[in-house]
């Protein structure tokens, strides 16, 4: 008869416990497997499936008393490694939602918002449209696996035992807010800059001929060229994608105290 000894059942709770708690933490916030489309026990069955694949690979793990402050502190560190590095490759589609947002106000289709089912907030028609279209890119590259990919890599590169997250790293995660606008407005500037043009242009006609009514005119007509320069923009949406994509990337991996190789 097989008989087990307490620190033995403790050893292997605690060689799958540990990667559990950061492949959850990850899941909650990273973008496509953490949407509110997703049902919760789709989530944390991927995370245990995950958890029991990768256990056996890991060496070091601590163990320690489950019930004890250090096992909570554990817990918490983990979380907030998984939680960070979903957050990290989260910002990559919130560039696109963020540029969708400048033009439609710059447009006029601001006022047409929808309800986003990956988020659960209120956006506009144009950044739902860049979202699903970043989303299928994402998925038809093959994103998700390098994503899961890189994710994993951390356990080799930022091991349970010795996983901290500094100071510095919190605060180049923060500074990350400054990346999402700027690309963002990289992608939204041909067409906020040439609906700007546009809007001079219909300023200058209606100083020079009053009678015409700006808002009339100037409206549909500012509203299809919008349309049309976001339909010309559309021919280079896959480079622009494969830029922010590998900045998304190159960023969850420099998370890691030891950072791998960044992607070329």
């Amino acid at each position: 008869m097989l008989e087990f000894t307490s620190e033995q059942a403790l050893q292997w709770l605690a060689m799958f416990i540990w990667p559990f708690v950061r492949i959850s933490g990850f899941m909650l916030a990273a973008p496509i497997f953490g949407a509110q489309s997703v049902p919760v026990r789709i989530r944390l069955s991927l995370a245990f499936v995950l958890s029991l694949t990768i256990a056996p690979l890991l060496e070091g793990l601590p163990t320690m008393d489950m019930l004890s402050l250090a096992s909570y502190l554990m817990v918490g560190k983990q979380m907030l490694i998984g939680l960070a590095m979903g957050f990290a490759m989260q910002l990559m589609f919130q560039v696109f939602i963020l540029a969708g947002q400048m033009i439609a106000m710059q447009m006029g289709l601001g006022f047409a918002s929808m309800m986003d089912p990956a988020n659960g907030i209120s956006v506009t028609v144009l950044s739902q449209f860049f979202l699903v279209t970043a989303t299928l890119l994402f998925v038809s590259m093959n994103g998700h696996t390098v994503m899961l990919q890189v994710f994993l890599e951390s356990f080799v590169q930022f091991p349970v035992e010795s996983a901290e997250i500094s100071s510095g790293q919190l605060w180049q995660l923060i500074l990350s807010g400054t990346w999402l606008f700027s690309s963002a407005l990289l992608i939204a500037l041909p067409v906020v800059t040439s609906i700007l043009i546009i809007n001079f242009a219909f300023g200058v006609m209606t100083k020079a001929a009053p009678q015409l009514n700006v808002f009339a005119l100037g409206f549909p007509i500012a509203m299809m060229f919008g349309l049309l320069l976001v339909w010309v923009g559309l021919m280079d949406i896959v480079p622009q994608f494969q830029g922010v994509a590998k900045e998304s990337l190159n960023f969850m991996r420099a998370l890691s105290p030891k950072p791998i190789p960044v992607i070329p």
